[in-house]
């Protein structure tokens, strides 16, 4: 999947994701915001300019975000995006209202919608996280223009091949040839394989 696919699953898939921002004291508060919009540029949401939430979003210019979609924890997709928000032009206002009919439940006329401003995640990283697939899988992505960082655990040139780190490892996404190699695509990021590891060739990332 592309990262705009992953962005579009949040949007049609999700919809109502947890959102964290930072207040003034630098404390995190969390609230629920739905995510309206996807497109090659970002994710796009509506609040309110009188709220408190709008407030630590233009203050800082930041958030991060989590949803998931499964009737349990083992049937579950869960994606989480942390970036940069700006506040764009008014004229989106009616593309989230035309894609987000409901919202015309909640602001039923033009002099209540003047309340309303449009917010774009512009740049960011994200995961993916699958427990649903067996083993599980796991993506990471970027988008609008925001380094790729790699993640995870990774096995070193000092690895003696000794298998020590095959039994321990919960989704078995660690192949043995002249040395381990973890699968990352499986890997749940437990590190029981840096942890038995008897050269320390694993290492964190």
């Amino acid at each position: 999947m592309t990262s705009k696919d992953y962005l579009a699953f949040i949007v049609e898939q999700i919809h109502s994701t947890v959102v964290a921002t930072v207040d003034s004291d630098g404390l995190p508060v969390t609230c629920v915001i739905d995510m309206m919009y996807a497109d090659d540029n970002g994710l796009y949401f509506l609040t309110a300019k009188g709220k408190n939430f709008y407030q630590r979003l233009k203050d800082k210019g930041y958030l991060a975000l989590s949803g998931k979609k499964g009737e349990d924890t083992m049937s579950c997709t869960a994606v989480s995006v942390r970036g940069k928000v700006r506040e764009i032009r008014q004229d989106m206002l009616a593309l989230l209202f035309e894609k987000n009919p409901y919202m015309l439940e909640i602001y039923p006329t033009d002099e209540s919608r003047k309340a309303l401003t449009v917010f774009q995640i512009y740049e960011g990283s994200g995961e993916w996280f699958d427990l649903s697939k067996k083993p599980i899988e796991r993506d990471s992505f970027t988008f609008g223009g925001a380094e790729n960082k790699e993640s995870g655990y990774f096995v070193t040139d000092s690895c003696i091949a000794c298998s020590s780190c095959l039994t321990d490892c919960p989704q078995s996404c660690i192949d043995l040839t002249d040395k381990a190699v973890i699968r990352q695509k499986n890997c749940l990021h437990c590190g029981n394989c840096a942890t038995i590891c008897p050269v320390g060739a694993v290492v964190k990332r």
